[in-house]
């Protein structure tokens, strides 16, 4: 998938912009936005095959993360632009906040909690 189609997505550009404080597991994630794990699975893998994200796997938890410097150009001028054009949306601004609470929790406890959904 190239770059513009993953980025026609609202949840994706979101989850970028969430991934601008660092490295996120797919639990943290589905708590961030409410949509079930397959679904934010599905947008983290759009992602991934278009090089704008880059996972790890720890355990039976998977962490994604915005790749470094050393990407195509097309991919950080991808990123650059998200980032830097829609990051004070209204939208972004609450995910960030409500980022911050996500982070609060261990992330073993907001797997459980969403298995018992």
């Amino acid at each position: 998938m190239n770059v513009t189609k993953a980025l026609a997505d609202e949840t994706r550009v979101r989850v970028l912009l969430a991934l601008r404080r660092g490295e996120l597991c797919v639990c943290q994630l589905t708590e961030l936005f409410g949509l079930a794990p397959s679904t934010v699975s599905k947008h983290l893998s759009i992602l991934f095959q278009a090089g704008l994200v880059l996972s790890r796997k720890d355990g039976r938890w998977i962490y994604y993360k915005l790749p470094g410097k050393d990407v195509p150009v097309v991919v950080r001028e991808a990123l650059d632009w998200v980032c830097q054009s829609l990051a004070d949306q209204e939208r972004a601004t609450a995910d960030a906040k409500r980022l911050k609470q996500v982070l609060k929790c261990d992330p073993a406890e907001l797997c459980k909690r969403q298995l018992r959904k």
